[in-house]
């Protein structure tokens, strides 16, 4: 793999894929290794706040959300009482992740002013949902915020130096990070291999699917079919991303993968919800059933919080989802990174080898941040044990869970917002009938045997969390 050129288009457009990141210095230049300081840091806060029977985080974690307000007086009220709380919540927020994009390179003089939109839209989204009768037309925050975002983004030309603070997947890992503190160790121990067996069947027969489909149906280039293969398998961006890397794949079929990604994810986040609910599926099974069947972690968040919502089980729905998703699917970019870098290098690159994958390629593709999820559910596990049923819910729920649930869900609104407002459908990649059809293939294939293994197959095991 001596040619570098097609590595320099995916490094221009993923901070974390430069090489000058790698080694110890990837430990305060990449955002996994950020999300997981931010994350088990507000965790131990959390924690450190609670055993001095201290209320500041309960405050501090506010939002407008539950309010079920009816009248823009009482939503007014609610703001000129807590203005300071807000204030300080909003230093917060921008101290935390100004100064870590500050590290990894971002620009202050760009980044600051863009976050406080980005704050301002998701006050308005969170007053949204909490206006009384928003759940009668299904006005959930998510789903607001990624509706609100696209039209911006497509109708209002917002400067190009704003993206800068539309940070999607540091957002969602961050807030993913916080969901470990709010999942106790043993469901991941007990549910944990029922999502890895289903994401494996999932992984390995979609992305065979769609890399045939597209190289023996309509003959398409082989490490096209790897990248849209993996990308409609796995992860998305990042898993096309990293096996446009692996392959040395051109620019181009990196575009049209992410494009491809980015349109199916956008209607998954508007179909499965209502399909699930349809259907009637328990907010477990929906939840799993989105993991099985989403290109994105972002994205999935944002479906299986709106149908947990309808449901009126977000939490399961999420956690379900976590694990079906980022537990079970993601942890297969590494393994596909290392499959297709021996591929490319032994069997397509025989004659020009450059330099021979091994065994560390899985770490460096391994998404960091699930560590963080898995620290986060231990620590806060080994904190809870000692208390009762009784004593969970009246003291440690409101007191320690719930400020670290409302804290990610800022991250995922930051993040469900970023979408919208990063997705502008006139740059999107042109794809032609053929690539779209390939990858439309693993779409159903994805959909259709991601729906047997949740709601049939493994429905017990999801209906029971």
């Amino acid at each position: 793999m001596n040619n570098k050129k097609p590595q320099k288009a995916w490094n221009e457009n993923s901070k974390e894929s430069k090489p000058t990141q790698s080694g110890w210095r990837s430990l305060y230049l990449k955002e996994d290794w950020w999300a997981i300081w931010i994350g088990i840091g507000l965790m131990a806060a959390a924690i450190l706040l609670f055993h001095q029977r201290s209320t500041f985080l309960k405050s501090l974690a506010i939002n407008p959300g539950g309010l079920k307000w009816t009248s823009l007086d009482q939503l007014l009220h609610h703001f000129s009482a807590n203005a300071t709380i807000y204030l300080l919540q909003f230093i917060i927020w921008l101290v935390i992740f100004g100064a870590s994009s500050r590290i990894m390179g971002v620009k202050l003089s760009k980044f600051i002013p863009a976050f406080v939109f980005l704050y301002i839209m998701s006050i308005v989204m969170f007053s949204v949902a909490g206006w009384a009768n928003a759940a009668k037309f299904n006005l959930e925050a998510p789903l607001v915020a990624l509706v609100a975002g696209l039209v911006l983004a497509n109708t209002v030309k917002l400067p190009a130096w704003m993206d800068s603070a539309f940070r999607v997947e540091y957002f969602i890992k961050v807030g993913i990070v916080l969901l470990g503190a709010t999942f106790p160790v043993t469901l991941v121990l007990t549910a944990g291999p029922v999502a890895i067996v289903q994401a494996t069947i999932i992984s390995v027969i979609t992305c065979a699917v769609i890399y045939f489909a597209a190289t023996r149906m309509f003959g398409l280039d082989k490490r096209l079919a790897a990248v849209i293969g993996v990308g409609g398998s796995v992860c998305g961006v990042s898993a096309s991303m990293a096996i446009a890397a692996s392959v040395n794949a051109k620019k181009e079929h990196l575009y049209t993968s992410v494009t491809l990604v980015v349109g199916w994810a956008l209607a998954m986040i508007l179909v499965l919800p209502f399909i699930s609910q349809a259907l009637g599926l328990t907010a477990g099974v929906a939840g799993a059933w989105i993991g099985s069947s989403e290109f994105a972690d972002a994205a999935g968040i944002a479906a299986a919080s709106t149908y947990g919502k309808m449901a009126g089980n977000e939490d399961v729905a999420i956690k379900a989802f976590t694990l079906m998703k980022v537990i079970g699917r993601d942890l297969w970019i590494g393994i596909w990174s290392i499959v297709w870098a021996l591929i490319a290098t032994f069997v397509w690159e025989k004659k020009e080898t450059g330099v021979r994958p091994d065994a560390r390629e899985i770490w460096l593709r391994f998404p960091k941040f699930v560590i963080g999820f898995f620290l986060a559910s231990l620590l806060m596990s080994l904190v809870t044990k000692g208390y009762n049923t009784a004593d969970f819910n009246s003291m440690v729920k409101p007191n320690l869970i719930m400020p670290l649930v409302s804290l990610r869900t800022w991250t995922f609104i930051f993040c469900f917002l970023s979408i919208g407002l990063t997705t502008r459908f006139r740059e999107l990649q042109p794809v032609g009938w053929k690539v779209f059809s390939a990858f439309t293939i693993g779409v159903v294939v994805n959909v259709i045997l991601g729906y047997i293994l949740s709601a049939h197959v493994f429905a017990e095991r999801w209906g029971a969390l």
